[in-house]
Protein backbone atom coordinates (compact mmCIF):
# COMPACT_ATOMS: atom_id res chain seq x y z
CA UNK A 1 0.00 0.00 0.00
CA UNK A 2 1.26 3.58 -0.90
CA UNK A 3 0.52 5.55 1.79
CA UNK A 4 1.73 9.58 1.79
CA UNK A 5 2.72 9.58 5.46
CA UNK A 6 5.29 6.98 6.61
CA UNK A 7 7.17 4.59 4.77
CA UNK A 8 5.85 3.10 1.89
CA UNK A 9 6.20 0.63 -0.70
CA UNK A 10 7.13 2.32 -4.32
CA UNK A 11 4.67 1.70 -7.30
CA UNK A 12 6.80 0.39 -9.88
CA UNK A 13 5.27 2.97 -12.68
CA UNK A 14 6.02 5.67 -10.55
CA UNK A 15 9.60 5.15 -11.28
CA UNK A 16 11.19 8.14 -13.79
CA UNK A 17 11.14 6.03 -17.17
CA UNK A 18 7.95 3.87 -16.80
CA UNK A 19 7.50 0.32 -15.13
CA UNK A 20 5.54 -2.46 -15.29
CA UNK A 21 2.53 -4.44 -13.67
CA UNK A 22 2.90 -7.57 -14.78
CA UNK A 23 4.87 -8.59 -17.80
CA UNK A 24 3.38 -4.89 -19.13
CA UNK A 25 6.14 -2.61 -19.55
CA UNK A 26 4.31 0.96 -19.33
CA UNK A 27 5.31 4.70 -20.02
CA UNK A 28 4.26 7.34 -17.91
CA UNK A 29 1.67 9.20 -19.11
CA UNK A 30 0.30 11.66 -16.56
CA UNK A 31 1.74 13.76 -13.80
CA UNK A 32 -0.57 16.25 -11.84
CA UNK A 33 0.98 18.01 -8.55
CA UNK A 34 0.33 19.68 -6.18
CA UNK A 35 -3.08 20.10 -7.40
CA UNK A 36 -5.14 22.87 -5.25
CA UNK A 37 -8.67 23.87 -5.90
CA UNK A 38 -10.93 26.41 -3.67
CA UNK A 39 -14.80 26.90 -4.12
CA UNK A 40 -15.91 29.82 -2.34
CA UNK A 41 -14.32 29.50 0.91
CA UNK A 42 -14.33 25.48 1.16
CA UNK A 43 -11.10 24.06 -0.63
CA UNK A 44 -12.18 20.88 -2.66
CA UNK A 45 -8.27 20.07 -3.17
CA UNK A 46 -5.52 20.53 -1.03
CA UNK A 47 -1.89 20.00 -3.26
CA UNK A 48 -3.44 16.61 -4.54
CA UNK A 49 -0.99 14.50 -6.99
CA UNK A 50 -2.14 11.73 -9.73
CA UNK A 51 -0.41 9.84 -11.81
CA UNK A 52 -1.39 7.66 -15.01
CA UNK A 53 0.45 5.69 -17.07
CA UNK A 54 -0.12 4.36 -21.01
CA UNK A 55 -2.18 1.01 -21.15
CA UNK A 56 -3.12 1.25 -17.43
CA UNK A 57 -6.43 1.53 -15.87
CA UNK A 58 -6.39 3.47 -12.84
CA UNK A 59 -9.05 3.76 -10.38
CA UNK A 60 -10.17 7.30 -8.48
CA UNK A 61 -11.86 7.02 -5.32
CA UNK A 62 -13.64 8.21 -2.39
CA UNK A 63 -16.30 9.26 -0.69
CA UNK A 64 -18.86 11.76 -2.34
CA UNK A 65 -16.92 15.44 -1.65
CA UNK A 66 -13.40 13.70 -1.55
CA UNK A 67 -12.49 16.07 -4.57
CA UNK A 68 -12.18 12.99 -7.67
CA UNK A 69 -14.61 14.69 -9.35
CA UNK A 70 -13.27 18.05 -9.16
CA UNK A 71 -9.65 16.46 -10.13
CA UNK A 72 -11.43 14.96 -12.80
CA UNK A 73 -12.97 18.29 -13.98
CA UNK A 74 -9.44 19.88 -13.78
CA UNK A 75 -8.04 17.34 -15.91
CA UNK A 76 -10.94 17.81 -18.44
CA UNK A 77 -10.54 21.38 -18.92
CA UNK A 78 -13.79 21.76 -16.94
CA UNK A 79 -12.35 24.00 -14.07
CA UNK A 80 -9.01 25.07 -13.50
CA UNK A 81 -6.91 24.52 -10.67
CA UNK A 82 -5.74 26.97 -8.15
CA UNK A 83 -2.34 25.76 -7.71
CA UNK A 84 -0.28 22.81 -9.34
CA UNK A 85 1.05 21.32 -12.65
CA UNK A 86 -0.12 18.90 -15.05
CA UNK A 87 2.43 17.22 -16.95
CA UNK A 88 1.62 14.86 -20.08
CA UNK A 89 3.93 13.08 -21.60
CA UNK A 90 6.74 14.96 -20.30
CA UNK A 91 5.72 18.20 -21.51
CA UNK A 92 3.68 20.66 -18.76
CA UNK A 93 0.50 21.21 -20.36
CA UNK A 94 -2.33 24.60 -19.80
CA UNK A 95 -5.68 23.11 -19.56
CA UNK A 96 -7.79 26.08 -19.38
CA UNK A 97 -11.26 24.65 -21.40
CA UNK A 98 -12.66 21.22 -22.39
CA UNK A 99 -11.27 22.40 -25.95
CA UNK A 100 -7.56 22.70 -24.66
CA UNK A 101 -7.90 18.93 -22.91
CA UNK A 102 -9.60 17.45 -26.43
CA UNK A 103 -7.16 18.82 -28.23
CA UNK A 104 -4.47 17.30 -25.55
CA UNK A 105 -6.22 13.47 -26.21
CA UNK A 106 -8.13 13.72 -23.18
CA UNK A 107 -11.72 12.05 -23.18
CA UNK A 108 -14.52 12.04 -20.49
CA UNK A 109 -17.44 9.99 -20.41
CA UNK A 110 -19.42 11.36 -17.85
CA UNK A 111 -22.19 9.62 -15.57
CA UNK A 112 -24.81 11.76 -17.36
CA UNK A 113 -24.51 10.54 -20.30
CA UNK A 114 -23.79 13.38 -23.44
CA UNK A 115 -26.28 11.79 -26.49
CA UNK A 116 -28.94 12.49 -28.28
CA UNK A 117 -32.19 11.33 -29.03
CA UNK A 118 -32.88 12.79 -32.11
CA UNK A 119 -29.95 11.78 -33.83
CA UNK A 120 -28.44 8.41 -35.29
CA UNK A 121 -24.99 7.04 -33.96
CA UNK A 122 -22.95 8.25 -36.27
CA UNK A 123 -24.49 12.18 -35.61
CA UNK A 124 -23.89 11.45 -31.92
CA UNK A 125 -20.03 10.43 -32.35
CA UNK A 126 -19.56 13.48 -34.75
CA UNK A 127 -21.63 15.63 -32.21
CA UNK A 128 -20.32 19.32 -33.05
CA UNK A 129 -17.27 18.32 -35.46
CA UNK A 130 -19.64 16.90 -38.55
CA UNK A 131 -17.70 16.97 -41.73
CA UNK A 132 -18.87 19.09 -44.14
CA UNK A 133 -18.77 18.09 -48.17
CA UNK A 134 -17.37 20.67 -50.84
CA UNK A 135 -20.78 22.41 -50.81
CA UNK A 136 -20.93 22.73 -46.65
CA UNK A 137 -23.17 20.46 -46.61
CA UNK A 138 -22.89 17.50 -43.74
CA UNK A 139 -21.23 14.49 -45.04
CA UNK A 140 -23.41 12.22 -43.20
CA UNK A 141 -22.49 9.38 -45.40
CA UNK A 142 -18.66 10.09 -44.23
CA UNK A 143 -19.62 10.18 -40.21
CA UNK A 144 -21.28 6.48 -41.34
CA UNK A 145 -18.07 5.73 -42.84
CA UNK A 146 -15.55 6.74 -40.28
CA UNK A 147 -18.22 5.87 -37.24
CA UNK A 148 -18.16 2.01 -38.31
CA UNK A 149 -14.28 1.05 -36.99
CA UNK A 150 -14.79 3.10 -33.99
CA UNK A 151 -18.13 1.32 -33.05
CA UNK A 152 -16.91 -2.14 -33.90
CA UNK A 153 -13.61 -1.38 -31.68
CA UNK A 154 -15.97 -0.91 -28.70
CA UNK A 155 -18.48 -3.80 -29.46
CA UNK A 156 -20.87 -2.68 -30.72
CA UNK A 157 -22.60 -4.60 -34.24
CA UNK A 158 -25.05 -1.76 -35.35
CA UNK A 159 -25.73 0.42 -38.68
CA UNK A 160 -24.32 3.96 -37.73
CA UNK A 161 -27.31 5.36 -39.30
CA UNK A 162 -29.38 3.41 -36.34
CA UNK A 163 -31.13 5.93 -34.27
CA UNK A 164 -30.31 6.52 -31.20
CA UNK A 165 -34.09 6.51 -29.68
CA UNK A 166 -33.47 2.48 -30.23
CA UNK A 167 -30.12 1.65 -28.27
CA UNK A 168 -30.20 0.42 -24.79
CA UNK A 169 -28.59 2.69 -21.96
CA UNK A 170 -25.64 -0.06 -22.31
CA UNK A 171 -25.53 0.75 -25.78
CA UNK A 172 -25.79 4.60 -25.49
CA UNK A 173 -22.67 4.23 -23.20
CA UNK A 174 -20.92 2.32 -25.80
CA UNK A 175 -21.56 5.38 -28.11
CA UNK A 176 -20.52 7.72 -25.76
CA UNK A 177 -17.09 6.07 -25.61
CA UNK A 178 -16.76 5.47 -29.42
CA UNK A 179 -16.95 9.20 -29.37
CA UNK A 180 -14.26 9.79 -27.19
CA UNK A 181 -12.26 7.29 -28.90
CA UNK A 182 -13.07 8.94 -32.20
CA UNK A 183 -11.15 12.20 -30.94
CA UNK A 184 -8.03 10.21 -30.95
CA UNK A 185 -8.35 10.25 -26.69
CA UNK A 186 -5.06 8.99 -24.80
CA UNK A 187 -6.71 9.55 -21.52
CA UNK A 188 -10.43 8.13 -21.20
CA UNK A 189 -12.12 9.47 -18.16
CA UNK A 190 -15.14 7.05 -16.77
CA UNK A 191 -17.41 8.66 -14.32
CA UNK A 192 -19.63 6.04 -12.97
CA UNK A 193 -19.78 3.92 -15.83
CA UNK A 194 -21.92 1.02 -14.48
CA UNK A 195 -24.01 2.83 -12.19
CA UNK A 196 -26.86 2.33 -14.44
CA UNK A 197 -26.02 -0.88 -15.99
CA UNK A 198 -27.35 -4.53 -15.33
CA UNK A 199 -24.44 -7.41 -14.40
CA UNK A 200 -24.18 -8.53 -18.02
CA UNK A 201 -23.84 -5.30 -19.52
CA UNK A 202 -21.49 -4.44 -16.73
CA UNK A 203 -19.15 -6.78 -17.40
CA UNK A 204 -19.27 -6.15 -21.26
CA UNK A 205 -17.94 -2.89 -20.76
CA UNK A 206 -15.28 -3.76 -18.42
CA UNK A 207 -14.04 -6.27 -20.67
CA UNK A 208 -14.15 -3.23 -23.50
CA UNK A 209 -11.90 -1.11 -20.54
CA UNK A 210 -9.24 -3.69 -20.64
CA UNK A 211 -9.46 -4.09 -24.67
CA UNK A 212 -8.80 -0.46 -24.18
CA UNK A 213 -6.03 -0.56 -22.12
CA UNK A 214 -4.15 -3.36 -24.23
CA UNK A 215 -4.72 -0.48 -27.18
CA UNK A 216 -2.58 1.48 -25.35
CA UNK A 217 -5.55 3.72 -23.92
CA UNK A 218 -4.95 5.21 -20.08
CA UNK A 219 -8.12 4.98 -18.48
CA UNK A 220 -9.24 6.38 -15.07
CA UNK A 221 -12.31 4.27 -13.81
CA UNK A 222 -14.27 6.30 -11.18
CA UNK A 223 -16.76 4.27 -8.88
CA UNK A 224 -18.18 3.70 -6.07
CA UNK A 225 -18.54 -0.27 -6.72
CA UNK A 226 -15.49 -1.45 -5.36
CA UNK A 227 -15.96 -4.99 -6.80
CA UNK A 228 -15.21 -3.90 -10.27
CA UNK A 229 -12.94 -1.81 -9.60
CA UNK A 230 -11.10 -4.58 -8.20
CA UNK A 231 -11.74 -6.39 -11.20
CA UNK A 232 -10.39 -3.89 -13.44
CA UNK A 233 -7.85 -1.85 -12.27
CA UNK A 234 -4.21 -2.34 -11.61
CA UNK A 235 -3.63 0.25 -9.35
CA UNK A 236 -6.44 2.63 -7.35
CA UNK A 237 -5.66 5.99 -5.81
CA UNK A 238 -7.79 6.98 -2.99
CA UNK A 239 -8.64 10.55 -2.04
CA UNK A 240 -9.98 11.83 1.05
CA UNK A 241 -11.35 14.93 2.44
CA UNK A 242 -9.24 16.34 -0.86
CA UNK A 243 -5.90 15.16 -0.44
CA UNK A 244 -4.40 11.59 -1.86
CA UNK A 245 -4.20 9.46 0.86
CA UNK A 246 -2.90 6.55 -0.77
CA UNK A 247 -2.43 3.98 -3.76
CA UNK A 248 -3.44 0.69 -3.65
CA UNK A 249 -1.63 -1.71 -6.20
CA UNK A 250 -2.66 -5.52 -7.29
CA UNK A 251 -3.05 -7.37 -4.60
CA UNK A 252 -3.50 -4.50 -1.83
CA UNK A 253 -6.85 -3.75 -4.16
CA UNK A 254 -8.92 -5.49 -1.52
CA UNK A 255 -12.44 -3.90 -0.31
CA UNK A 256 -10.93 -4.03 3.55
CA UNK A 257 -8.12 -1.63 2.41
CA UNK A 258 -10.10 -0.05 -0.36
CA UNK A 259 -12.75 1.21 2.56
CA UNK A 260 -10.03 2.02 5.53
CA UNK A 261 -8.34 4.42 3.34
CA UNK A 262 -11.68 6.24 2.11
CA UNK A 263 -13.47 6.56 5.38
CA UNK A 264 -10.73 6.19 7.34
CA UNK A 265 -12.11 3.68 9.94
CA UNK A 266 -13.42 0.20 9.96
CA UNK A 267 -17.03 0.09 9.21
CA UNK A 268 -18.78 -2.00 10.92
CA UNK A 269 -20.37 -5.99 10.10
CA UNK A 270 -23.29 -5.72 7.72
CA UNK A 271 -26.41 -7.16 10.24
CA UNK A 272 -27.40 -10.52 10.00
CA UNK A 273 -30.64 -11.44 7.72
CA UNK A 274 -33.85 -11.35 9.74
CA UNK A 275 -35.81 -14.42 10.70
CA UNK A 276 -39.14 -13.80 8.46
CA UNK A 277 -42.34 -14.56 10.36
CA UNK A 278 -45.17 -15.80 8.07
CA UNK A 279 -47.97 -14.21 9.73
CA UNK A 280 -46.52 -10.87 10.81
CA UNK A 281 -48.42 -8.90 7.90
CA UNK A 282 -47.26 -6.22 5.50
CA UNK A 283 -48.19 -5.52 1.54
CA UNK A 284 -49.60 -7.99 -0.58
CA UNK A 285 -49.94 -7.86 -4.05
CA UNK A 286 -52.24 -10.07 -5.75
CA UNK A 287 -52.72 -9.89 -9.35
CA UNK A 288 -50.68 -6.39 -10.45
CA UNK A 289 -50.58 -6.05 -13.88
CA UNK A 290 -48.66 -2.98 -15.42
CA UNK A 291 -48.64 -1.15 -18.40
CA UNK A 292 -45.55 -1.82 -19.20
CA UNK A 293 -45.91 -6.05 -19.02
CA UNK A 294 -49.81 -5.95 -19.30
CA UNK A 295 -49.60 -10.11 -20.16
CA UNK A 296 -48.09 -10.77 -16.98
CA UNK A 297 -49.96 -10.53 -13.32
CA UNK A 298 -47.35 -10.13 -10.01
CA UNK A 299 -48.56 -11.70 -6.98
CA UNK A 300 -46.10 -10.77 -4.16
CA UNK A 301 -45.88 -10.01 -0.41
CA UNK A 302 -43.40 -7.51 1.18
CA UNK A 303 -43.22 -9.03 4.78
CA UNK A 304 -42.92 -6.62 7.76
CA UNK A 305 -40.24 -7.20 9.58
CA UNK A 306 -38.20 -7.79 6.25
CA UNK A 307 -36.19 -5.82 3.56
CA UNK A 308 -37.52 -7.99 0.34
CA UNK A 309 -34.70 -7.61 -2.24
CA UNK A 310 -36.09 -7.25 -6.08
CA UNK A 311 -33.77 -7.72 -8.83
CA UNK A 312 -34.03 -8.45 -12.63
CA UNK A 313 -32.48 -6.93 -15.27
CA UNK A 314 -33.10 -3.17 -16.66
CA UNK A 315 -36.51 -2.83 -18.52
CA UNK A 316 -37.54 -6.41 -16.55
CA UNK A 317 -40.58 -3.75 -14.63
CA UNK A 318 -38.98 -3.67 -11.41
CA UNK A 319 -39.08 0.23 -10.83
CA UNK A 320 -42.77 0.35 -13.12
CA UNK A 321 -43.98 -2.16 -10.14
CA UNK A 322 -42.97 0.23 -7.40
CA UNK A 323 -44.45 3.02 -9.43
CA UNK A 324 -47.71 1.28 -10.15
CA UNK A 325 -48.08 -0.01 -6.04
CA UNK A 326 -47.13 4.12 -5.58
CA UNK A 327 -49.95 4.99 -8.20
CA UNK A 328 -47.89 6.79 -9.92
CA UNK A 329 -48.77 5.19 -12.80
CA UNK A 330 -51.95 3.61 -13.47
CA UNK A 331 -52.14 -0.20 -12.69
CA UNK A 332 -54.28 -2.38 -14.79
CA UNK A 333 -55.82 -4.67 -12.68
CA UNK A 334 -54.59 -5.86 -8.87
CA UNK A 335 -54.87 -5.34 -5.53
CA UNK A 336 -53.48 -4.49 -2.93
CA UNK A 337 -53.46 -5.41 1.23
CA UNK A 338 -52.02 -4.16 4.07
CA UNK A 339 -51.71 -6.50 7.15
CA UNK A 340 -54.67 -7.84 5.24
CA UNK A 341 -56.80 -5.01 5.23
CA UNK A 342 -57.81 -3.56 1.18
CA UNK A 343 -56.40 -0.76 0.32
CA UNK A 344 -58.15 2.07 -2.31
CA UNK A 345 -55.04 3.81 -3.94
CA UNK A 346 -55.48 6.27 -7.11
CA UNK A 347 -52.66 8.86 -6.77
CA UNK A 348 -50.01 9.12 -4.36
CA UNK A 349 -51.65 10.98 -1.95
CA UNK A 350 -53.60 8.17 -1.25
CA UNK A 351 -50.57 6.00 -1.41
CA UNK A 352 -48.95 8.24 1.44
CA UNK A 353 -52.26 7.80 3.30
CA UNK A 354 -52.19 4.33 4.17
CA UNK A 355 -48.33 4.44 5.32
CA UNK A 356 -46.49 3.74 1.66
CA UNK A 357 -43.59 5.62 0.73
CA UNK A 358 -41.26 5.63 -2.25
CA UNK A 359 -37.73 6.69 -2.87
CA UNK A 360 -37.78 6.93 -6.34
CA UNK A 361 -34.71 5.95 -8.79
CA UNK A 362 -33.29 9.16 -9.62
CA UNK A 363 -33.35 11.25 -6.71
CA UNK A 364 -32.30 14.47 -8.60
CA UNK A 365 -35.25 13.92 -11.26
CA UNK A 366 -38.17 13.05 -9.08
CA UNK A 367 -36.83 12.56 -5.08
CA UNK A 368 -35.96 16.78 -5.33
CA UNK A 369 -36.22 19.69 -5.85
CA UNK A 370 -32.73 20.76 -5.94
CA UNK A 371 -32.89 24.76 -5.90
CA UNK A 372 -35.02 24.23 -2.86
CA UNK A 373 -33.64 23.79 0.71
CA UNK A 374 -32.35 21.39 2.73
CA UNK A 375 -35.47 22.26 5.07
CA UNK A 376 -37.69 22.39 2.61
CA UNK A 377 -36.84 19.29 1.18
CA UNK A 378 -37.00 17.25 4.02
CA UNK A 379 -40.52 18.41 4.91
CA UNK A 380 -42.18 18.26 1.89
CA UNK A 381 -44.18 15.00 2.13
CA UNK A 382 -44.97 16.42 5.65
CA UNK A 383 -46.43 19.73 5.06
CA UNK A 384 -49.67 19.81 6.89
CA UNK A 385 -47.73 18.98 10.31
CA UNK A 386 -46.33 21.96 10.07
CA UNK A 387 -48.79 24.35 9.45
CA UNK A 388 -49.97 26.63 12.63
CA UNK A 389 -52.81 29.24 11.81
CA UNK A 390 -53.07 28.38 8.28
CA UNK A 391 -49.24 29.38 7.36
CA UNK A 392 -46.27 27.10 7.30
CA UNK A 393 -44.40 27.30 10.16
CA UNK A 394 -40.77 27.41 9.60
CA UNK A 395 -39.76 27.33 13.46
CA UNK A 396 -41.47 24.15 12.68
CA UNK A 397 -39.78 23.17 9.66
CA UNK A 398 -36.64 23.94 10.96
CA UNK A 399 -36.95 21.90 14.65
CA UNK A 400 -38.36 18.64 12.31
CA UNK A 401 -34.81 19.16 9.81
CA UNK A 402 -32.58 19.22 12.63
CA UNK A 403 -33.83 16.20 13.75
CA UNK A 404 -33.59 14.88 10.80
CA UNK A 405 -30.10 16.25 10.13
CA UNK A 406 -28.81 14.81 13.52
CA UNK A 407 -30.65 11.08 13.26
CA UNK A 408 -29.36 10.75 9.48
CA UNK A 409 -26.22 12.35 9.71
CA UNK A 410 -26.76 14.61 7.22
CA UNK A 411 -23.46 16.08 6.40
CA UNK A 412 -25.12 20.09 5.62
CA UNK A 413 -23.54 23.39 7.06
CA UNK A 414 -27.00 24.44 7.66
CA UNK A 415 -30.61 23.35 6.32
CA UNK A 416 -31.57 26.25 4.78
CA UNK A 417 -28.72 25.35 2.12
CA UNK A 418 -29.71 24.47 -1.21
CA UNK A 419 -30.11 20.38 -2.19
CA UNK A 420 -28.00 20.89 -4.99
CA UNK A 421 -24.80 21.98 -3.25
CA UNK A 422 -24.79 18.56 -1.50
CA UNK A 423 -22.82 15.40 -1.89
CA UNK A 424 -25.00 12.43 -3.91
CA UNK A 425 -24.62 10.33 -0.36
CA UNK A 426 -26.48 13.45 1.90
CA UNK A 427 -29.12 14.25 -1.26
CA UNK A 428 -30.06 10.53 -0.56
CA UNK A 429 -30.55 11.05 2.95
CA UNK A 430 -32.67 13.93 2.13
CA UNK A 431 -34.84 12.04 0.16
CA UNK A 432 -35.03 9.38 2.76
CA UNK A 433 -35.59 12.41 5.69
CA UNK A 434 -38.36 13.23 3.58
CA UNK A 435 -40.23 9.51 3.56
CA UNK A 436 -39.23 8.65 6.92
CA UNK A 437 -40.91 11.37 8.63
CA UNK A 438 -44.69 10.15 7.48
CA UNK A 439 -43.89 6.86 9.67
CA UNK A 440 -44.20 4.39 6.76
CA UNK A 441 -45.60 0.92 7.21
CA UNK A 442 -44.14 0.57 3.82
CA UNK A 443 -41.09 1.86 2.43
CA UNK A 444 -40.47 1.34 -1.19
CA UNK A 445 -36.45 2.40 -1.88
CA UNK A 446 -35.78 2.16 -6.05
CA UNK A 447 -31.97 1.93 -6.09
CA UNK A 448 -31.20 3.44 -2.99
CA UNK A 449 -27.49 3.61 -2.98
CA UNK A 450 -26.77 4.33 -6.53
CA UNK A 451 -24.17 6.88 -7.18
CA UNK A 452 -23.43 6.93 -3.21
CA UNK A 453 -20.14 6.20 -1.67
CA UNK A 454 -18.97 3.29 0.27
CA UNK A 455 -19.55 5.26 3.78
CA UNK A 456 -22.88 6.93 2.98
CA UNK A 457 -23.78 3.31 1.66
CA UNK A 458 -23.16 1.75 5.34
CA UNK A 459 -25.64 4.25 7.15
CA UNK A 460 -28.40 4.21 4.66
CA UNK A 461 -28.12 0.21 4.86
CA UNK A 462 -28.44 0.56 8.30
CA UNK A 463 -31.58 3.02 7.83
CA UNK A 464 -32.84 0.24 6.13
CA UNK A 465 -32.58 -2.31 8.17
CA UNK A 466 -33.89 -0.03 11.66
CA UNK A 467 -36.95 0.34 9.75
CA UNK A 468 -37.56 -3.71 9.36
CA UNK A 469 -36.78 -4.26 12.73
CA UNK A 470 -39.02 -1.50 13.36
CA UNK A 471 -42.10 -3.54 11.59
CA UNK A 472 -41.95 -1.47 8.12
CA UNK A 473 -41.87 -3.78 4.92
CA UNK A 474 -39.23 -2.97 3.19
CA UNK A 475 -38.96 -3.34 -1.07
CA UNK A 476 -35.54 -2.91 -1.78
CA UNK A 477 -35.03 -2.53 -5.92
CA UNK A 478 -31.15 -2.86 -6.88
CA UNK A 479 -29.46 -3.44 -9.71
CA UNK A 480 -26.32 -3.94 -7.60
CA UNK A 481 -25.86 -7.84 -6.99
CA UNK A 482 -23.40 -6.86 -3.94
CA UNK A 483 -26.06 -5.08 -2.40
CA UNK A 484 -28.94 -7.54 -3.67
CA UNK A 485 -27.12 -10.23 -2.07
CA UNK A 486 -26.30 -8.47 1.19
CA UNK A 487 -28.92 -7.17 2.21
CA UNK A 488 -32.08 -8.78 1.05
CA UNK A 489 -33.68 -11.13 3.40
CA UNK A 490 -35.36 -12.57 0.69
CA UNK A 491 -34.82 -11.86 -3.40
CA UNK A 492 -37.87 -11.74 -5.96
CA UNK A 493 -36.61 -12.02 -9.30
CA UNK A 494 -38.30 -10.83 -12.15
CA UNK A 495 -37.77 -11.82 -16.19
CA UNK A 496 -39.78 -9.88 -18.34
CA UNK A 497 -42.30 -8.25 -16.70
CA UNK A 498 -42.79 -11.73 -15.01
CA UNK A 499 -41.64 -12.80 -11.12
CA UNK A 500 -39.47 -15.38 -11.92
CA UNK A 501 -39.00 -16.48 -8.72
CA UNK A 502 -38.13 -15.92 -4.80
CA UNK A 503 -35.04 -16.81 -3.35
CA UNK A 504 -34.00 -17.27 0.58
CA UNK A 505 -31.54 -18.45 3.46
CA UNK A 506 -28.55 -20.08 1.22
CA UNK A 507 -30.44 -19.79 -2.13
CA UNK A 508 -29.41 -16.08 -2.70
CA UNK A 509 -26.30 -15.77 -4.35
CA UNK A 510 -25.27 -14.40 -7.59
CA UNK A 511 -25.71 -17.58 -9.92
CA UNK A 512 -29.15 -18.36 -8.87
CA UNK A 513 -30.24 -14.41 -9.38
CA UNK A 514 -28.68 -14.18 -12.90
CA UNK A 515 -30.27 -17.75 -13.63
CA UNK A 516 -34.15 -16.22 -12.78
CA UNK A 517 -33.37 -12.73 -13.81
CA UNK A 518 -32.32 -14.30 -17.83
CA UNK A 519 -35.42 -16.61 -17.58
CA UNK A 520 -34.12 -19.80 -16.70
CA UNK A 521 -35.82 -22.01 -14.31
CA UNK A 522 -34.12 -23.25 -11.06
CA UNK A 523 -36.11 -25.98 -9.30
CA UNK A 524 -36.99 -25.65 -5.32
CA UNK A 525 -37.30 -21.48 -5.36
CA UNK A 526 -40.28 -20.39 -3.51
CA UNK A 527 -42.88 -18.69 -6.06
Amino acid sequence: MLMRSGPSLRNSADSDGGGSFGNRTMTKLLEMSGIAKRFGGVFALHGTDFSLSAGEVVGLIGENGAGKSTMMKILGGVHQADAGTITLAGKQVSITSVADATALGIGFVHQELSVFENLDIAGNVFLGREPRTAFGLMDRARMRRESAPILKRVGLELDPSTPLVRLSLAQRQLVEIAKVLSLNARIIIMDEPTSSLTLSESERLLAIIADLAQQGHAVVYISHRLKELMACCSRATVLRDGRNVGDLVGAELTHHNLVRLMVGRDLPPAPARATIVANRGGLSLRGVRTSAWPEHAIDLDIKRGEILGLAGLVGAGRSELARAVFAIDRALAGTLTLDGKPLRINAPPDAIRAGIALVPEDRKLAGLVLDMSVRENATLATLPHHVRGGLISRQSERAATTKAINDLGIRTASGELSASSLSGGNQQKIVLAKWLATKPQVMILDEPTRGVDVGAKQEIYTIMRALAANGTAVLMISSDMEEVIGQSDRVAVMHEGALAGILSGTDINEEAVMRLAVGQVAEGLAT
